[in-house]
C-alpha cells in the first residue's frame, strides 16, 4: 500500500488577491484570464471579489493579500484612484495592477502608482504572466 503524502500545493496556501470592479464580466474574465493556480503543482489562488469601491477599501485594509488587481474602468469610482488611495494609505501595501480600457491609457495609470498596467481586451497570457510577475517579487504573507 503506497503512502499517500500531501504535495506542496496542498500544505501551502496560495496567494490571495484582492479583485475590485463593479463589472461581473469582467471580474469573471480576470479570473479566467489567470487561472485558478499560478503554474502546475502550484497551491489555488484564493480570490476576494468587490463589486464597490468602499468594500474594495475594506478589504484592501483588512490585510493579508498579496496582490490587488482594479478595475480602472469601473464606474464612480475607477481603479486608478482605488490604486493611488491604497498606495497612499496603506503601509507595505501589495503591488497593484490596473485594468484599462485601451492600450493609450497606459500613461493614466502611472498617475495611480500601480506597480503594472493591462489593457482591454484582456490577453489572458499577458495577464497571467503579469500576475506571476508581480507574485514572484512580493513575499507571501
Amino acid at each position: 500500500m503506497a503512502a499517500s503524502h500531501p504535495t506542496d500545493a496542498a500544505t501551502t496556501a496560495g496567494p490571495r488577491i484582492l479583485l475590485y470592479s463593479d463589472d461581473l464580466d469582467t471580474r469573471a474574465q480576470v479570473r479566467l484570464g489567470v487561472g485558478k493556480r499560478l503554474g502546475r503543482g502550484a497551491p489555488d489562488i484564493r480570490w476576494t471579489e468587490t463589486a464597490t469601491p468602499a468594500a474594495a477599501l475594506t478589504e484592501a485594509e483588512a490585510g493579508g493579500y498579496d496582490l490587488f488587481i482594479f478595475d480602472g474602468e469601473a464606474a464612480k469610482v475607477g481603479g486608478m484612484s482605488l490604486a493611488r488611495q491604497v498606495k497612499d494609505e496603506i503601509y507595505g501595501c501589495p503591488p497593484v495592477l490596473v485594468l484599462t480600457g485601451r492600450p493609450q491609457d497606459a500613461w493614466l495609470a502611472a498617475w495611480s502608482d500601480a506597480d503594472a498596467v493591462v489593457s482591454q481586451p484582456l490577453d489572458p497570457i499577458e495577464l497571467q504572466s503579469t500576475v506571476a510577475g508581480l507574485l514572484a517579487r512580493t513575499p507571501a504573507r
